[in-house]
């Protein structure tokens, strides 16, 4: 069973600033990316920001959401298999649902599939 721990959300004001943590034990064998994600009411989910390589590369990149891409910035600790993202000036529009990723080959079933955190709720609003 995979499991994926996210720390932060809750309430925000307006302005102000958020960050999220995700953190996964399980072990793995090949790690191509991890990131946060976001479903707002009544929308689809979108990227807010992810680090990710190619399959044939072992370098990382950032990728991030059209909407937040001029407040954002996410890191990921390969090794303690960590990711963190920060998102500044927050909207009463950043109000959602962020879901941490995890895009990885884990070692008790050899595949590569995506994984969800169960979801932590961010309330911007004064």
């Amino acid at each position: 069973q995979v499991q994926l721990v996210e720390s932060g959300g809750g309430k925000v004001q307006p302005g102000g600033s958020l960050r999220l943590s995700c953190s996964t034990s399980t072990p793995i064998t090949d790690l191509y990316g991890m990131g946060w994600y976001r479903v707002a009411a009544g929308n689809q989910r979108k990227l807010v920001a992810e680090v990710t390589r190619r399959e044939i590369s072992d370098y990382f990149s950032d990728r991030y959401g059209d909407s937040v891409a001029d407040r954002v910035s996410i890191s990921l600790d390969e090794r303690r298999r960590v990711v963190t993202l920060q998102l500044n000036r927050l909207k009463a529009d950043d109000t959602a649902v962020y879901y941490c990723n995890l895009d990885a080959r884990v070692y008790v079933t050899g595949r590569r599939r995506d994984y969800w955190g169960q979801g932590t709720q961010v309330t911007v609003s004064s």
